[in-house]
């Protein structure tokens, strides 16, 4: 992990592979922390260390690597939702974050993404990237699973 830290400029997306059942409560608070609600939704964060420690516990649930720009706006022109909530409480005090703002646009932090035509790996969603499976760092190959799943 402090490999893929070290070039801390750029975005990593983030998607979850596995499902809901099974999913210990510590684990599924950071997912929703994340913004990881149901199998195969995608969140594009920057490179923290704060986001590093989140991925590395939720490391059995998700994929993830470094998005390129190409990806980003296909990803933004096709699979986003535009945000309808609240941008302040009522008494204007407080701002929500809720949303991202992109030319004007105010969409939703997350995509729902398709399951990936020829699926995630030869040997399932039970196994990391470097064992032929679907989970853990996958660099610069998130983009082509990305475009798979538009």
């Amino acid at each position: 992990m402090d490999k893929e830290l070290k070039n801390s400029n750029g975005k990593i997306v983030i998607v979850r592979v596995r499902g809901l059942t099974g999913v210990k409560h510590d684990i599924d608070d950071t997912l929703k922390k994340l913004r990881l609600y149901n199998k195969n939704y995608c969140v594009i964060v920057p490179k923290t260390a704060s986001y590093f420690g989140m991925i590395k516990k939720v490391k059995d649930y998700v994929t993830w690597g470094e998005i390129d720009e190409n990806t980003y706006n296909a990803l933004i022109e096709k699979r986003s939702e535009e945000y309808k909530g609240r941008i302040s409480d009522r008494k204007g005090r407080m701002k929500y974050e809720k949303f991202i703002d992109v030319n004007g646009k105010k969409i939703k932090k997350f995509f729902r993404l398709n399951s990936p035509r020829k699926g995630y790996g030869r040997k399932g969603i039970k196994v990391s990237f470097k064992n032929s499976g679907a989970l853990d760092y996958r660099g610069d190959k998130i983009n082509n699973l990305i475009k798979r799943m538009i």
